[in-house]
């Protein structure tokens, strides 16, 4: 794995405060009253499944959903009476940007600076596009740019009025992995120029690679806030021994997998092809004994058998009872 960024120049102060968010959705509750405190200077994500809230989270604290109840204060700005204010001082890139297909890079910088009222929008283009890596696509149009490109350009766009607090949502979705490593350089490169933060991912690597701080959401609750470091540090387990079950019919249940020496947490994945077992143990020794002396009992092939130590997945494991992977392909009504 990648190993983790630095620790950002964030600072103890607060900007960002919600207490007792809420947004529901025909009966649907996307958001479930909750709380929020992000300091001046950090990379702070809000990580979850598809459908756990994160992207009506963000809206709600940028300003484009008013929320059901509770508070919210950016830099000192009431987020509901003083909407306007702080859309001036804040950077938004949305899940999804339609940009003018035929302008440049340059074109759509100078627009854009002129649409916030910049002084001296032509001067701001070098700066920004040195800022994500796009010097030499300064005159290309958008159309001929990457999907990665024009995601980038896209976070230009919401520099432009050099925020106090720049939101970014789901940046690197349908990136490749090249695509995907030069966005978290973008990003970490945006937080040691001075702004703040502010990005929501379903990627757990992404997560603990970039922030300093970690909300982990579900079912539109947080259940859980801290660094990655401390998140992981608090497991009740040592490592994760997993394994494939391969041939037609073999059999195991989680139930099985649980009753292991050792298990403190078990899954099986059944949309893997073939089915992955994932378990949590305090004594590696005792679960790999275990396991192997129950697939030679049940006459079960196993395959890719490894121990690793725990990650964010195992986190969300801990919290929930079920794997990531398992809830992150379960369907929403709303895209939250």
């Amino acid at each position: 794995m990648t190993s983790t960024a630095p620790p950002g120049p964030a600072t103890g102060e607060t900007i960002i405060a919600a207490t007792g968010l809420t947004k529901r959705y025909k009966g649907h509750t996307a958001v479930a009253g909750i709380d929020l405190d992000i300091r001046r200077g950090e990379i702070f994500g809000i990580l979850g499944p598809n459908g756990a809230g994160k992207t009506t989270t963000l809206e709600m604290i940028e300003g484009l959903r008013e929320p059901d109840s509770g508070s919210i204060t950016v830099a000192g700005l009431d987020g509901i009476t003083q909407n306007e204010a702080i859309r001036r001082i804040i950077g938004v890139q949305l899940q999804s940007t339609a940009l003018f297909p035929f302008l440049s890079a340059a074109e759509l910088i100078e627009l854009f600076g002129n649409l916030y009222g910049v002084d001296n929008p032509a001067g701001q283009v070098d700066r920004l596009l040195k800022l994500v890596g796009l010097e030499d696509k300064r005159g290309a149009r958008v159309n001929e740019m990457s999907g990665g490109q024009q995601q980038r350009l896209s976070i230009a766009l919401a520099l432009v009025n050099q925020p106090e607090v720049t939101f970014l949502d789901e940046p690197t979705t349908g990136l490749d992995p090249r695509a995907r490593r030069i966005m978290w350089d973008t990003i970490l490169g945006i937080r040691e120029a001075g702004t703040t933060v502010v990005l929501t991912t379903h990627y757990m690597e992404e997560a603990e690679v970039l922030c300093d701080r970690i909300a982990i959401m579900d079912s539109g609750r947080i259940i859980a806030c801290d660094t990655p470091e401390r998140l992981i540090r608090d497991l009740p387990q040592d490592a994760v021994v997993s394994a494939t079950i391969v041939g037609d019919g073999a059999v195991l249940t989680e139930s099985d997998v649980r009753a292991i020496p050792g298990v403190t947490h078990a899954a099986i994945d059944t949309a893997e092809t073939p089915p992955r077992i994932k378990a949590q143990t305090s004594d590696v020794q005792a679960t790999l004994v275990g396991l192997l002396e129950l697939a030679n009992e049940r006459r079960i092939t196993l395959g890719e058998l490894a121990s690793t130590r725990p990650t964010l997945e195992d986190v969300f494991l801990t919290l929930t009872g079920r794997t990531y992977e398992q809830d992150d392909d379960t369907e929403n009504e709303e895209d939250t």
